[in-house]
């Protein structure tokens, strides 16, 4: 009994949480950690006022509400019980990520169709603005099953993720560095980037120069642009980087690569507004596939890990706490725009 009324102690710093929310989430926790099982008895109403000092009606009206969701049964004189160890038909996700991109919306798409029906998800965007992170995630703890996060590369990552129980944290997309052993499904930048420009340096050196647009202090991870100096320096490769692309500023001769969709769209339009034949005349190298860069202008060569696939493990991982802790393979799509 001691634990269960303490499971629900710990949801006391949320503010926003009203009482029977903090009652509701406690016991449900309490399940799901396994402090109660199927058929154990619940405390009473009575020990509850005592323990915790809440009213009769908003315990009552906690214990109705789980008794709907069919979480707990009433035995007539008996008190309520354990109906079901499995709360997943009631659980709720919280899902925080960078934005929403094409290939984050492949993401998104694959989790939630993995997670089914009966899983409440609701999505959070800190576009790789700390303050709004930490903003999110405090006001999201203690409100959710489990979260499923994004984060930001940043030494205040870590402290801000221990707002949040280990057990109940997935980290996607990125890795970080944490003194906490967290599930995790992400991609690696470094290694990979390396030796997809390593397999496109013969194509890459049939052009006079390769322009790599990169914007310091934004979302791109800097271990790309690390791995692109090495690359030119290990290969004697002729190259530059420039924070974004001029419209118009195209030439002929040099192989592009940018992060950004929106950057390409440009570069692409333009190159066809000079009359430049893509593959020849100039080249293009994008990061992150999806959909359109296999069908414009003949395809677009990219580098990019499997977010569809990153979308799975992630749901399975969600529903079945099974430990994960993987780096989805980063894979190079050569096509025609070299």
């Amino acid at each position: 009994m001691k634990q269960i009324i303490q499971q629900i102690k710990n949801l006391e710093s949320i503010n926003s949480f009203s009482k029977h929310e903090q009652l509701v989430q406690g016991i449900i926790n309490s399940i799901d950690e396994k402090v109660v099982t199927k058929g154990d008895l619940l405390p009473s109403v009575n020990t509850f006022i005592s323990e915790l000092g809440f009213a009769r009606e908003t315990i009552a009206k906690a214990y109705k509400e789980l008794v709907h969701r069919g979480i707990i049964e009433s035995k007539n004189r008996l008190g309520y019980f354990v109906a079901t160890n499995d709360v997943k038909q009631e659980l709720k996700v919280a899902l925080l990520i960078f934005a929403f991109d094409i290939f984050q919306e492949t993401f998104y798409e694959n989790f939630r169709k993995g997670l089914g029906k009966n899983v409440q998800l609701d999505i959070f965007f800190h576009h790789n603005n700390f303050d709004t992170f930490e903003s999110i995630i405090q006001n999201i703890k203690g409100k959710y099953g489990m979260f499923v996060i994004a984060p930001i590369p940043s030494v205040k990552t870590p402290p801000v993720l221990k707002l949040l129980p280990t057990n109940r944290v997935l980290l996607v997309d990125r890795y970080i560095e944490t003194d906490e052993d967290y599930n995790y499904v992400a991609q690696e930048f470094g290694d990979s980037s390396y030796n997809a420009f390593v397999q496109l340096k013969d194509k890459i050196k049939k052009y006079d120069e390769i322009i790599f647009f990169f914007k310091p202090s934004s979302a791109e991870p800097d271990e790309i642009l690390n791995s692109f100096k090495r690359f030119m320096k290990d290969h004697d490769i002729k190259g530059v980087i420039k924070e974004e692309y001029v419209s118009g500023s195209l030439e002929k001769g040099k192989v592009y690569f940018t992060i950004h969709n929106l950057e390409l769209w440009e570069m692409l339009k333009d190159s066809k507004i000079k009359g430049l034949k893509i593959g020849s005349d100039i080249g293009f190298i994008s990061h992150n596939d999806d959909i359109v860069k296999e069908i414009i202008f003949d395809g677009v060569t990219t580098f990019s890990t499997d977010f569809s696939e990153m979308g799975k493990k992630a749901a399975n991982f969600v529903l079945n706490r099974k430990k994960i802790q993987e780096i989805i393979p980063t894979v190079l799509v050569d096509r025609n725009s070299l």
